[in-house]
């Protein structure tokens, strides 16, 4: 333990960053799709099962290791088992990855910010999309050709973050999540309140919370809510290892966690309502049915929604602006918290200071991220990436850390309980060793069987082999490279 690690200012200042990392992107576009695909209202019950099941033990874990190491992933997994610093570095280099495509994103959403005023993207949102903003490359090989004007927005987000991050834990990191988590809040309220005025905001509503019961039968659709549960909480790829690492000795962790996934789950609801009420409105405009308009991720974020947007006549520029704020709002507290965890590893393995730190990992990601994602590949850059690190990546480093601890050593797994229990107000049973070492790893294994045994036979969407191995199965062999190297080295 060392007396020169950063602080958070308060409990609840760490509370406010974590609900800024699990908030992100997916929450308001990812979400509403997968409900709506697995059920509707139906999937509410698998999901809640999941987060209570699987998603809040998990967190617990996170918490538990972070704190009772007070170090990021690599040292802190080390203190429990041999082996267990090669762990901490796989999930270092898997928000490595995730940063790298996520700034793209972000800039996207920025752009729309933009592009909302007027509706710029005219009448086809998704050639304007694709073609106009995106300059989609329809080789099917790699074409590192570069965008001009998806330069600059990105090389705005990569500074925004390296500024946040230079100021560290809490004039950095803890200040902006106390700024843009309200400011979220507060323009997804107005959203919401604005897409449920619209004329057949009440059909999509219907659509996202009418129970198809049938669904429930079907395991793919609990496979998803386990899945969802897991990206949404950002558990299991040591941003939660790494933020409890900044907490004081005498923290209530399990009624954090609490307020964090219940918090998070909230989002995700509200999420839904506003975005099938503008939905319910689309299709109620085009005298057809929900499903004929819905779609999800990259689609519902910039195809549908500017389609939505444009039919709204007076009040479109000002949906478009708060709408897409805030995905960009969500994505930056989010961002800062995948770089935070590379940074602090590399601090304690190396004893870097933070700006030394800040400037390597983050300058070094920056640059790469912005050569990648400001050519005309970065669409098919981020579905795959995002694909392979997200289905192999995370769920591989939650189900290692819990076989390694639940499975291997169990001694470490009573004695995390008991820290935990030592000063939490909600204390962690048999039921919570129960819960990992069965039912969560059992859903992870599946999950990661069936993912990799789909990959290797059928491959992913339509892109080539070339593509798939440089940078889907790449980057995951980088992730196991790295780590296993980074291992070895000596601490300073």
């Amino acid at each position: 333990m060392t007396d020169t690690r950063e602080n958070w200012s308060s409990r609840s200042g760490f509370i406010i960053a974590a609900v800024g990392s699990a908030v992100g992107l997916g929450n308001i576009w990812r979400f509403p799709y997968v409900a709506y695909e697995n059920g509707g209202g139906a999937f509410l019950i698998p999901y809640l099962l999941a987060l209570i099941t699987a998603g809040l033990p998990l967190l617990f874990l996170d918490y538990a290791v972070g704190h009772k190491a007070r170090n990021s992933p690599p040292k802190a997994y080390r203190t429990l088992f041999r082996g267990g610093e090669t762990l901490g570095w796989w999930q270092v280099c898997v928000c490595i990855i995730i940063g790298l495509y996520y700034a793209s994103v972000l800039t996207w959403a920025g752009s729309y910010v933009y592009f909302s005023v007027g509706q710029m993207w005219g009448n086809d949102p998704e050639g304007f999309f694709f073609k106009t903003y995106l300059q989609t490359s329809e080789a099917t090989s790699f074409d590192l050709r570069f965008v001009g004007h998806l330069f600059w927005p990105i090389l705005g987000i990569w500074a925004l973050t390296l500024i946040i991050l230079y100021g560290g834990v809490k004039k950095g990191v803890e200040l902006s999540n106390k700024i843009f988590m309200p400011l979220l809040f507060v323009l997804f309220t107005i959203l919401v309140i604005q897409a449920l005025r619209l004329p057949g905001a009440v059909q999509g509503l219907n659509a996202f919370f009418t129970p198809n019961w049938a669904a429930m039968m079907d395991y793919k659709v609990w496979l998803a809510a386990y899945g969802h549960t897991f990206f949404s909480l950002s558990v299991g790829f040591g941003i939660m290892v790494t933020y409890a690492s900044y907490l004081k000795p005498k923290t209530n962790l399990t009624g954090s966690g609490l307020i964090v996934g219940f918090a998070n789950a909230s989002t995700e609801i509200l999420a839904g309502i506003g975005i099938f009420a503008a939905l319910g409105f689309m299709a109620h405009a085009a005298q057809t049915n929900v499903q004929d308009v819905v779609s999800g991720g990259i689609g519902l974020a910039f195809i549908a929604f500017p389609k939505i947007i444009s039919s709204l006549g007076a009040g479109a520029d000002l949906f478009g602006i708060l709408f897409f704020a805030s995905l960009f709002v969500a994505g930056i507290s989010s961002m800062v918290s995948i770089l935070e965890v590379p940074i602090a590893a590399m601090q304690d393995k190396l004893k870097w200071g933070r700006r030394k730190a800040v400037t390597i990992v983050g300058g070094g990601s920056a640059v790469v991220s912005i050569i990648l994602f400001s050519s005309v590949n970065a669409i098919k850059l981020v579905d795959i990436v995002d694909h392979f690190i997200n289905n192999i990546g995370i769920i591989g480093g939650a189900l290692l850390s819990i076989i390694a601890v639940a499975w291997f050593k169990r001694s470490a797994l009573i004695q995390l309980r008991d820290h935990v229990n030592a000063i939490s107000t909600v204390q962690l049973g048999k039921g919570w060793d129960f819960t990992l070492t069965v039912i969560t790893s059992l859903i992870l294994l599946v999950t990661l069987t069936m993912t990799v045994f789909s990959l290797i036979t059928k491959g992913y969407g339509d892109y080539s082999a070339s593509m798939q191995w440089l940078f889907g199965w790449g980057c995951v062999a980088f992730c196991a490279v790295v780590a296993v190297v980074l291992s070895k080295m000596k601490d300073r």
